[in-house]
């Protein structure tokens, strides 16, 4: 089976790579020249996932056209914030035929307040099945082979399944949803709280302060999502409190990793210096926020995470802010 996979960072290299390795035909276009002649030449992605020797039937394209031409599967892995004009341009190859269609970009589009589901809808040819594939899964151990679980979700069950078979193998196993909201929303927003536990462990903080975040983050979350039309039982699951708990908390996090510099003292321009791969957290917070505006929720973790991020307010202030908020009960999901 052709499979073209739209995006040659660290995410879209590993699931070429476990694509490949799975038998399939395997195109991974990729913006980036250097990344091109890495994988073809030397089989390795010294960019965006260095050290790591991969399939050698992975073959890298410098023309989108080309990688997506003929594909029955086209896996979209770009930063959210591109997802537009680059499936808008693979759209063009694909216009005579209707590929399945799989997002794996955990981010929002900031200029549309949008999913990257919502933004492939629009832009594909009209009745391509589109699904999205989400849940607690750094690229270096996906590549690894460590077992590995994630969720499927499409609002037609059956295109969920085909997704689901797509990316099944016994170390990568795959879920089917139909809550594609939730799904998205969680792999998206978690990294907002990613951030924020960054930022708790450069100051020094310790596991009390990251337990209470994660858990009044994924509320947040949770708050969010639903107000948007998500199942709130979503965010008890791999979508949700898993990728939470693994971007907040893993090493491998460069959410968290920015977070840690931020705490530190940086400033965000300085925490962003000199690194290739994108940190989906600054835009998704600020998309966070805008969306809570519009839908009326309140998102306090997420609003001071901005603040931090975009008007140098001190990350101990913003710690006591929140702490110092008016006394509430807790009442799961609801309560802000």
């Amino acid at each position: 089976m052709k499979v073209a996979v739209v995006g040659g960072g660290a995410w879209g290299t590993a699931l070429g790579d476990l694509l490949a390795r799975k038998g399939e035909d395997v195109t991974l276009w990729a913006r980036e020249s250097e990344v091109i002649e890495s994988i073809n030449r030397r089989h390795v992605n010294e960019m965006f996932l260095p050290n790591a020797a991969l399939a050698p039937t992975l073959r890298a394209e410098g023309d989108l056209a080309r990688s997506v031409a003929g594909a029955l599967v086209v896996v979209s892995a770009a930063p959210a914030h591109v997802v537009r004009p680059v499936m808008q341009q693979a759209a063009r190859a694909l216009e005579r035929s209707t590929p399945l269609v799989i997002s794996a970009s955990k981010g929002l589009d900031p200029d549309h307040l949008e999913r990257p589901s919502s933004v492939l809808r629009e832009v594909l040819p009209a009745g391509a099945p589109i699904a999205v594939l989400s849940g607690p899964s750094f690229a270096l151990e996906v590549f690894q082979r460590q077992p590995t679980a994630v969720v499927a979700a499409a609002a037609d069950h059956s295109v969920a399944q085909r997704a689901q078979q797509v990316f099944s193998t016994s170390y990568f196993r795959v879920y089917s949803h139909t809550d594609v909201v939730g799904v998205e929303l969680g792999g998206a927003l978690k990294n907002v709280i990613a951030v924020a536990a960054g930022i708790l462990e450069g100051l020094g903080l310790g596991f009390n302060t990251r337990a209470a975040l994660i858990t009044r983050g994924l509320a947040e979350i949770t708050r969010l999502g639903v107000a948007l039309g998500a199942q709130p039982m979503t965010f008890a699951g791999l979508a949700g409190m898993g990728d939470l708990i693994l971007t907040a908390t893993g090493a491998l996090s460069r959410n968290r990793t920015l977070g840690v510099a931020l705490g530190q003292g940086q400033t965000l321009e300085q925490a962003l210096a000199g690194k290739a791969a994108v940190v989906e957290g600054v835009n998704t917070t600020r998309t966070a926020v805008a969306l809570g505006e519009r839908e009326g929720v309140e998102l306090p973790i997420a609003r001071e995470v901005a603040n931090i991020l975009f008007k140098n307010k001190p990350a101990r202030q913003a710690i006591a802010d929140l702490m110092e908020r008016e006394l509430k009960a807790e009442q799961w999901g609801t309560e802000p």
